[in-house]
């Protein structure tokens, strides 16, 4: 039996050529004794640490990206307005009263814009419901007249309110009520929390660019600065030539409106200028559908001449008027600006759709300073041209197949045989 030392382990024994074997060591890196390596709980608790750390964080941006919304809209309000609280500081105001001054009177324009819209909105549904029941009456008789029915307005009147579904329709509109309150409060909270966040912003620009630019050295601050000033630039174009627009396009608006006799005309004509330019995509059909509405109410060939004016005016605005505006605002091109409203609406829904084209006019002014351009050759095919002799053209090639074919004479064949003796 081969002896054995104080660890019971088989002590070893010298070869026949006099040398000990080499020990081999232990699989998976543990010690002589069998334990466990020292780095190998702390390795668990460091990949323990940084699981939770990243739930933790996964789950905080969650929770908190209602707040990084509402402060990156804040963000953009902030330098939409930079240029016009930077003129008035530049003539003496202090930067936190001119800040003030333009917030009090976006909100009083804002307010004044809601409360009009909302008066001629309660005005219309008074009229609609004191005018509803001789609208029933007109479609009763006509229904009477080309049905051979019998039907009675006070018939129908009692059917209707003793129904299940107006019983229902009605409980549940109670029970809503509350949810109803709870997200208007909801939505001030948040209007309130964007305009604090945008009047810090506005008035303490200058102290923010400082606290960013003392962490970076100073290459990186000219990027910076460079940045947030292209930023301003083509945020507060944006906002300019969208304003610009909507002044035009409820002028025009309100002519026709005004021609045609459409009650509330000025309002309508403002509500059609500001919906259809701050609203991609999809704000040319929502400020058309109210005016027509409302000259529906009045004649429905007012509603037709409405919407021939709406498409005529939405496609000289866009091939005309847009493209001389927006040349030195925000000069991007028409498939790109479609595709950022789509992709900021993916990303964060009607907020990514607003701030989408400023965004993007912002990013294509700033690569383009660090993207080196060449002269464009004048070569045809830049312009979609062929180069003329540069291969067959079509009719070409099909008279030379034609003169290919199988049995047809080649040019010089003619008289070219031996003469017949």
């Amino acid at each position: 039996m081969a002896p054995t030392d104080e660890t019971g382990q088989a002590a070893q024994q010298p070869s026949a050529s006099g040398t000990t074997p080499p020990v081999r060591p232990p699989v998976g890196g543990a010690g002589a004794n069998g334990r466990m390596p020292r780095w190998l709980p702390r390795a668990m608790v460091l990949a323990l640490a940084l699981v939770a750390v990243f739930q933790l964080g996964s789950w905080a941006f969650h929770q908190l990206t209602g707040l990084l919304i509402n402060i990156l809209i804040a963000f953009f309000l902030a330098l939409a307005i930079e240029p016009a609280v930077s003129w008035m500081a530049s003539r003496g105001m202090r930067r936190g009263l001119a800040a003030f001054v333009v917030f009090i009177g976006v909100m009083v324009v804002s307010a004044g814009f809601v409360t009009l819209l909302g008066s001629v909105l309660a005005d219309q549904i008074i009229k609609l419901i004191e005018g509803f029941p001789e609208y029933l009456d007109s479609v009763i008789h006509w229904i009477n007249t080309h049905f051979k029915t019998d039907l009675k307005r006070v018939d129908i009147q009692e059917g209707l309110l003793r129904s299940d579904w107006l019983r229902n329709y009605v409980q549940n509109s109670a029970t809503g009520v509350l949810d109803v309150s709870a997200q208007v409060i909801g939505g001030l909270f948040q209007l309130l929390t964007i305009a604090l966040f945008s009047f810090y912003f506005a008035a303490d620009g200058p102290r923010l660019r400082r606290t960013i630019c003392s962490v970076l050295p100073p290459a990186r601050q000219a990027e910076v600065l460079r940045a947030w000033e292209i930023a301003v630039n083509k945020t507060g174009g944006y906002i300019y030539s969208r304003g610009l627009m909507a002044l035009i396009s409820g002028v025009a608006h309100f002519v026709l409106l005004q021609a045609l006799d459409v009650p509330y005309a000025p309002v309508l004509a403002v509500w059609v200028g500001l919906v259809s330019q701050f609203i991609p995509t999809i704000g040319t059909y929502l400020a058309g559908a109210l005016p027509m509405l409302i000259a529906f109410t009045v004649d429905p060939w007012y509603a037709l001449w409405v919407l021939i004016f709406v498409v005529i005016y939405q496609q000289f605005e866009n091939y005309v008027l847009q493209p001389k505006l927006t040349s030195k605002t925000v000069d991007i091109h028409p498939a790109v600006a479609f595709g950022s409203v789509i992709a900021g609406t993916a990303l964060l829904g009607a907020v990514g759709a607003l701030i989408a084209i400023p965004a993007i006019a912002t990013l294509q002014a700033f690569l383009g300073a660090y993207v080196r351009r060449y002269d464009v050759t004048d070569d045809p095919r830049v312009h979609g041209h062929h180069r003329r002799g540069q291969g067959a053209g079509l009719l070409t090639r099909a008279k030379g197949l034609w003169a290919r074919r199988p049995g047809a004479e080649r040019p010089g064949d003619e008289g070219s045989g031996e003469s017949s003796p």
